[in-house]
């Protein structure tokens, strides 16, 4: 599981999204689709743009059946599904292509024939969320495909560092450079180009649960764990335990935490921090992920952390359970 919900794009790339998702009367695809179970009714067709799915297009069911027609400007990810206001439609990749859809939401089934660009997407899209998934493999076998890159960018670039988000996109096909993913992909390597190991890692204030204003360059002098995460958050409660026991075994070792919540109510994030033990300085301005600080350190999804030394030069970022263990130990010899 992880939570990301922050927009993936600046400005230029959602504009760019958009024109993809944009639907013409013209040739170039065909979608002939038939529905489990319902014989009238709406059903609407989202494109994946700017970290949500957003209406393109509906047409009308009768007698089980459906029609879109259109031309798409690349292959991108579309969604199927009866309800407008669902986040969570069938997902397939849509090309120019005559597809014959099979729909069934009830069973959360999608089959489709004639879709040849949605075949790497059927063979991967449940896999990338197993443990232990090779994002790298499926680039390397599949470097022009905008599956790939949509599924790289979805599921693994936000929790990566430059370097590797650098080297997965090094293999990506040139064919793909224009394309809407990879230029989602460019977008984050120019905000996390500020975040890299060796940068000096950006200053910011926020006040603690008392009021009180505590900056991250209050701490020079110390190697600092900034830690962004929230009481509501299941996999940073998880890994709390892990800190905790960093914490306790180096705190004597010029090593310190520095937590910043994204919660939006004091009372929980108060609670959750005497509930787990936390006994480091911790800071919040209280607008979840609408926090400034959550942007300017393109925190997409937590728990995330950076890895500080004395001198404000940033070490490593992402370090969790033994990883985290281990390169405290190297560091603080």
């Amino acid at each position: 599981m992880f939570l990301h919900v922050k927009n993936l794009m600046l400005a230029g790339a959602v504009a760019l999204a958009a024109v993809a998702c944009t639907q013409e009367k013209k040739t170039g695809y065909t979608i002939q689709g038939e529905i489990a179970d319902m014989t009238t009714g709406t059903v609407y067709l989202k494109c994946y743009q700017d970290g949500a799915f957003v209406d393109v297009d509906s047409a009308a069911i009768e007698n089980g059946k459906f029609t879109f027609e259109g031309t798409v400007t690349e292959p991108m990810a579309y969604g199927l599904t009866t309800v407008k206001e669902n986040r969570r439609p069938l997902v397939f990749f849509l090309g120019n292509e005559q597809i014959q859809a099979k729909m069934d939401e009830v069973n959360k089934k999608l089959d489709l024939t004639g879709a040849t660009v949605n075949e790497v997407y059927v063979q991967n899209e449940k896999l990338v969320g197993e443990e232990g998934y090779n994002i790298d493999s499926l680039v390397a076998a599949h470097p022009a495909s905008p599956v790939s890159a949509y599924l790289f960018m979805r599921n693994f670039a936000t929790r990566m560092d430059y370097d590797g988000v650098k080297a997965i996109r090094d293999k990506f096909d040139a064919s793909l450079d224009t394309t809407v993913y990879v230029k989602q992909i460019d977008d984050l390597l120019g905000r996390l180009v500020n975040l890299r190991v060796g940068a000096t890692a950006p200053d910011f204030t926020l006040n603690d649960p008392d009021g009180k204003p505590v900056s991250l360059s209050s701490l020079r002098g110390k190697y600092v764990l900034v830690d962004f995460w929230a009481s509501w958050c299941p996999d940073c409660r998880k890994e709390n335990p892990n800190i905790v026991a960093a914490y306790k075994k180096y705190k004597d070792k010029n090593f310190t935490v520095l937590g910043v919540s994204l919660d939006r109510k004091k009372e929980p994030w108060v609670a959750a921090i005497e509930k787990d033990g936390l006994t480091w300085t911790h800071v919040s301005d209280l607008q979840g992920w609408n926090t400034p600080i959550a942007d300017l350190y393109v925190i997409k999804w937590i728990p995330k952390n950076y890895l500080i030394n004395p001198e404000g030069v940033i070490l490593a970022s992402g370090l969790e359970g033994e990883a985290l263990d281990a390169k405290l130990a190297e560091v603080l010899k």
